[in-house]
């Protein structure tokens, strides 16, 4: 029977000579998973044998990352701030770097729950996670409040996405982390549509001024906070990316061809969705910290906006305060 030493050293040669970033890793966690136990496991015992249909899961999994497949829709989970996520191809796969963002959004809504003693009926903080993807940040927000012992009431948290299917995703997340009665996920284009705009769109191009009138918020604005991991990768830098982005829902990662075309329409939108007082979040590229903070002070003169580098030192989270 074959040893888990063997099966690792065969896996990752197979995967550095098809060029995998990082082949040991990749070969430790797919063994991991096709044995079903933790990568530290095989580490410690690798004479360990494996039975022979475990060692074909892993076959079939190393040739599959080969092809360039991400771990993460092989193995179907990824782990994001301590939470084992599903993931597969209806979403982007969560980023360490987006741990940041969550980090800052539950400083922000904390801060607002305990700025002032909450009188009884006081209104919940109405927080927004626009583009919501697998639910990332949204399930995590809803589980560091939960650990916190955050009543639900006080915290009304909604998710967005255009893609039903991602949106089925992120609320498998939420019931499988036991926080389904926390968020509340909505079909749309960033925002929920609503208002003057939104009515006139329906009643045809002719009432509604033409294709460029946007639909404003709907009944959920005005939010206190507003987070989101838009896509932000310009169009042209999409081909340099790992082969394994290329798995990934397009529309997830490209940005337009400045990477902020997503953003900028967000920007937009936020007059009418961000109460006085309100912070956006935005994650942004390593490279667009000095483009954000002009887009916005062109988008949005009077508002604040600061960036918050990450441990790596690039810029990774833009703050916009509507003052």
């Amino acid at each position: 029977m074959t040893t888990t030493r063997e099966l690792l050293e065969d896996g990752i040669a197979r995967l550095r000579a098809a060029g995998s970033e990082s082949p040991r890793l990749d070969a430790e966690l797919l063994l991991g998973h096709a044995v079903g136990v933790e990568r530290t496991t095989l580490i410690a015992h690798p004479e360990a044998p494996v039975g022979t249909d475990a060692a074909r899961r892993y076959a079939g999994s190393i040739e599959r990352r080969a092809a360039g497949e991400p771990v993460a829709y092989i193995r179907g989970v990824k782990e994001f701030f301590g939470l084992a996520l599903a993931t597969d191809a209806r979403a982007l796969i969560p980023r360490p770097e987006t741990e940041l963002l969550v980090e800052l959004l539950e400083r922000e809504v904390v801060a607002r729950l305990t700025a002032s003693p909450r009188p009884a009926g006081a209104p919940p903080i109405r927080v927004v996670d626009v583009g919501t993807g697998s639910g990332a940040i949204a399930v995590a927000l809803s589980v560091l409040l939960h650990r916190r012992a955050v009543p639900a009431a006080d915290v009304d948290l909604l998710a967005t996405d255009d893609s039903p299917d991602a949106l089925a995703l992120a609320r498998e997340n939420a019931v499988g982390h036991a926080v389904a009665d926390r968020v509340r996920f909505v079909e749309a284009d960033l925002l929920p549509a609503g208002g003057p705009a939104a009515e006139a769109a329906a009643a045809g191009p002719e009432s509604a001024g033409g294709p460029e009138v946007a639909a404003r918020p709907g009944p959920e604005a005005p939010f206190d906070v507003v987070a989101t991991n838009l896509p932000y990768v310009r169009t042209d830098a999409l081909a340099g990316l790992p082969v394994a982005a290329s798995f990934e829902p397009r529309a997830a990662l490209d940005g337009g061809p400045d990477g902020l075309s997503v953003i900028d329409r967000l920007l937009d939108r936020l007059p009418d969705a961000l109460a006085p007082g309100g912070v956006a979040l935005l994650e942004i590229g390593a490279d667009q910290g000095d483009a954000i903070v002009a887009l916005v002070g062109t988008r949005l003169p009077g508002w604040r906006c600061s960036v918050r580098r990450d441990l790596a030192g690039d810029p990774r989270v833009a703050r916009i305060e509507r003052t």
